[in-house]
């Protein structure tokens, strides 16, 4: 483990140069026609492009600068995270953690919304400007074990809370369930999923068909997946050369996937603003860190391991996008569920959509444990 190292974002002259350069010379296609009515269409894409090639880059890199940031190296990775500390020195400290394909920037607005929390918002290993493993595989396991140690080795807390999203929901269970003498509680609105051998052992109907209309919802909608887990590098030389894919290839899962009605890509910016999207774009983009971004999905193909039950105070806060999410299987995996509840707003994405809703459930859970 090395020394915590201040970080500062500044992107070179000559890269925003090349960017624009680029983006001016986008060649996009018409949407096809039989196009689904979810995700991304070509008129909105060209609105993005368009937007990115004027933006004020510099404007959002001292907005991005003014959250205090650290490389710490641990293990054989340099793991980036923001870190914003409560003047109270005894305020309870919040580890974040985002999915993919978003990225530590994305959940600032919520950091910034709790002043009464340390808050450390954490890159996963190979996002943004945090270095892949260099050796090995990037299993859930070692992400639980790599954000423990950012957590209680380099920033020293003996206690805090967990939340993460997407590929973390997992890493915050095993956070919680292999560390329970850490963790003061978990907070979670990617609530926990039983492995594909225990969902085929499930009895109870209501979590059967929950499962069912996933598993129709992921034919259609999860080639990307599929992409991402069996030809990585093929799909990573395109989208690190064109600014323009790279842009459409996220911007898509983040009109889909948030809580905003088909058919009206540009609906995304009520809950995620168009600064926001070009953010998360050109970090991926300057930081050439999309293949990097895809190993949890091929290293993580196999069938993960299970993960236990964890007695420590819970609060589930299912969004909208698993909105029919069973209670059964809540109280099935968190022993000790102290809130579950299902949210009128906000979908995969949760805290950068609603970060002033989930900011103050996640400060009455943290008071209601003293």
């Amino acid at each position: 483990m090395t020394a915590l190292q201040p970080f500062e974002l500044h992107v070179p002259d000559e890269t925003l140069d090349d960017l624009r350069a680029r983006l001016e010379r986008t060649r996009l296609l018409p949407d096809s026609p039989r196009k689904p009515a979810s995700g991304l269409s070509a008129a909105y894409l060209r609105e993005l492009v368009d937007s990115w090639i004027d933006w004020d880059w510099r404007a959002r890199e001292a907005w991005l600068n003014r959250h205090p940031q650290f490389i710490a190296g641990i293990g054989d990775a340099d793991v980036h995270f923001a870190h914003l500390r409560s003047q109270r020195a005894d305020a309870p400290a919040l580890l974040v953690m985002h999915g993919w394909p978003h990225t530590f920037a994305l959940q600032l607005d919520f950091a910034d919304m709790l002043p009464d929390f340390h808050v450390v918002v954490a890159s996963l290993p190979g996002f943004a400007f945090s270095t892949p493993y260099a050796e090995g595989p990037m299993s859930e396991k070692r992400l639980a074990a790599t954000m423990h140690a950012l957590m209680t080795e380099v920033l020293g807390y003996e206690r805090y809370v967990t939340y993460g999203e997407d590929v973390t929901a997992n890493v915050s269970d095993l956070i919680a369930a292999r560390y329970p003498d850490h963790v003061a509680g978990i907070v979670a609105t990617h609530a926990h999923f039983p492995t594909g051998d225990e969902r085929e052992a499930l009895t109870d109907a209501a979590e059967r068909a929950f499962f069912d209309d996933l598993a129709a919802r992921h034919s259609p909608d999860g080639a990307y997946g599929h992409v991402q887990a069996t030809r990585p590098d093929t799909l990573a030389v395109g989208l690190n050369d064109s600014p323009a894919g790279l842009l459409a290839w996220l911007a898509e899962k983040l009109v889909e996937w948030s809580d905003t009605p088909p058919g009206d890509p540009s609906a995304v910016e009520r809950r995620i603003s168009r600064d926001r999207i070009l953010t998360e774009a050109m970090i991926y983009w300057v930081t050439q860190s999309i293949g990097s971004s895809f190993r949890p999905y091929y290293e993580g193909a196999d069938q993960p391991d299970p993960i236990p039950p964890t007695s420590v105070p819970a609060a589930v806060l299912i969004q909208r996008h698993e909105a029919g999410y069973p209670e059964s299987l809540a109280r099935g995996h968190y022993l000790d569920l102290r809130v579950f509840d299902r949210l009128d707003e906000g979908g995969h994405f949760t805290v950068a959509e609603v970060p002033e809703e989930m900011a103050a459930r996640v400060r009455e859970f943290v008071r209601s444990l003293g």
